[in-house]
């Protein structure tokens, strides 16, 4: 793939990443459990590929359950299987995995390439969960009733409407993220747009339980088929 002028490359994230490492979150555990829960919506899913494994816990419980795990990230420091870009990876087969996750990994990437690598998602496997971050503050209401498995929610998103990204910088998250969901050009129908080229939409959903990520599964429009 050939980059625009001036346009950066896809590179590491610009922190401690040995540190990052380390820190283990609620969100980490939360994180895990809804991408287990959405990959069990797909069906008979054995091979899975995780896209930007992090601190390696939703490696470490698909593995114990069994499942065929292979990890994928840029950065040799969290100790990938394989290294690359995601928006490149000739070194898997079309439809080598049964899914892909990719969770919070395509906001790191300069805007040139994020339809690259969501082409290369929808190829290399049958099914995505692919998770993003919404931009701004967000204020939750919820409510358990306390009678049945009843969960209410309502969340009001707060955006930085001041704050545009561009193609060049990452602005967001303390310059880890070129975009995020709800800035201009990258609200949640321009996203969908994007993901409907190569994808079927199987959910779309907010995590009530980590407000700031908007979840999708997605079936390849690619599966079944014989991908050129």
């Amino acid at each position: 793939m050939t980059q625009p002028p001036h346009m950066p490359l896809p590179a590491v994230m610009p922190v401690d990443r040995e540190k990052w490492r380390k820190e283990i979150n609620l969100s980490n555990f939360v994180n895990a459990a809804y991408e287990l829960r959405d990959l069990r919506t797909c069906g008979d899913v054995k091979r899975v590929l995780i896209i930007g494994p992090g601190q390696g816990l939703g490696p470490h419980v698909l593995k114990w359950l069994g499942y065929e795990v292979t990890t994928f990230d840029i950065d040799h420091t969290f100790e990938p299987d394989v290294v690359g870009s995601v928006h490149e990876m000739p070194m898997f087969a079309n439809q080598h995995f049964d899914a892909v996750l990719a969770s919070h990994v395509l906001e790191h990437l300069p805007p040139a390439f994020l339809d690259a690598a969501i082409a290369e998602l929808a190829r290399v496997a049958r099914f995505a969960v692919v998770y993003l971050p919404v931009s701004g503050r967000h204020v939750q209401f919820r409510l358990f009733p306390g009678f049945g498995p009843r969960d209410f929610s309502w969340i009001l998103d707060l955006f930085h409407w001041f704050k545009k990204p561009d193609a060049l910088t990452p602005r967001f998250m303390g310059g880890q993220h070129f975009w995020e969901i709800g800035v201009r050009g990258y609200r949640l129908r321009d996203v969908l747009a994007r993901l409907q080229r190569h994808f079927d939409l199987l959910s779309v959903y907010r995590n009530r339980d980590w407000n700031v990520s908007q979840n999708f599964v997605l079936k390849s429009l690619a599966a079944g088929k014989e991908v050129s």
